[in-house]
């Protein structure tokens, strides 16, 4: 099952982050914070302002940075794998 994302929204696969420091410590599941990095998987259309459409500035297969404690993220499952359907405005930028 896929998801396809209306107006602003994104569909992204969290990055998972290493599960030991570079000193070799491993960290715990419990420990870990959340990812704030994603692959874009998934994009609306855009919104409009008015009568005027605002395109989207991600696309597919871009990895980006989201701000962690957006309002407008939500944490989903499909097909036992974990997303984050958030607004693109949540997203800080493009990492190249």
């Amino acid at each position: 099952m896929m998801l396809k994302p209306l107006h602003n929204y994104v569909l992204l696969e969290p990055v998972t982050e290493e599960n030991k420091t570079s000193s070799g410590i491993i960290i715990p599941d419990n420990a870990k914070e959340k990812p704030s990095r994603g692959k874009v998987i998934a994009i609306g259309d855009g919104a409009y302002d008015g009568d005027e459409k605002i395109p989207m500035t991600v696309k597919v297969g871009d990895t980006v940075m989201f701000a962690k404690w957006s309002s407008s993220a939500n944490e989903i499952k499909l097909d036992g794998k974990d997303f984050v359907l958030l607004r693109e405005t949540d997203i800080l930028g493009i990492l190249k």
